[in-house]
């Protein structure tokens, strides 16, 4: 699957000066929330995941996603996986927590699902939030991984349709071909 060619086609590869969820500075960016209201290319990007999952091993009982990103995604690929999908959500404090509607048993296996990981930070918020309620992440699951080291997301197996790896600064290191481009905050 040609994961760049799916963003092209939905208008959501972008080339700029973009800040980051991550506080980091990019050229590039995929706004995966324009590609994900495509059902078509929703339901292609969920049922590979699945695949991978699969291929890879993974059995679990359950999807998280983080809101609001992770929240379709997580549904897509637990349609396709055969199991069930939650979300988390912020807390207010700086993490992220999961519904009182939402029930998770001791020991109940999940997956979390992200769309681009770039530091990680937002899916382990996530998985943190559901191993908190005693749930025990098996993987991490995410349509595009830009993490500048490959391997597992702190400890956790990750499965990944495709790995791009787009330069990005911190924000005394933009250099001046990008900082003299327009700001687009994301």
């Amino acid at each position: 699957m040609d994961v760049l060619a799916l963003y092209r086609e939905a208008g959501a590869y972008h080339e700029g000066h973009f800040l980051l969820a991550s506080g980091r500075h990019s050229p590039k960016f995929l706004q995966s929330t324009t590609l994900l209201q495509y059902p078509h290319l929703t339901g292609q990007i969920g049922q590979a995941l699945a695949e991978k999952l699969r291929e890879a091993g993974i059995q679990a009982d359950l999807l998280v996603g983080p809101a609001m990103g992770g929240v379709v995604l997580a549904y897509e690929v637990a349609r396709h996986y055969g199991t069930r999908a939650i979300f988390a959500e912020k807390d207010g404090k700086g993490g992220m927590k999961v519904r009182e509607a939402f029930s998770i048993q001791p020991g109940e296996t999940f997956v979390a699902v992200e769309d681009v990981l770039t530091t990680g930070g937002s899916v382990l918020k996530a998985v943190r939030a559901v191993e908190a309620l005693g749930g025990k992440c098996v993987a991490v699951a995410c349509i595009v991984d830009r993490r500048k080291e490959e391997g597992p997301l702190e400890g956790y197996p990750l499965v990944s349709l495709t790995r791009l790896t787009f330069d990005t600064y911190a924000p005394d290191e933009v250099p001046e071909w990008l900082a003299e481009r327009p700001l687009q905050e994301i």
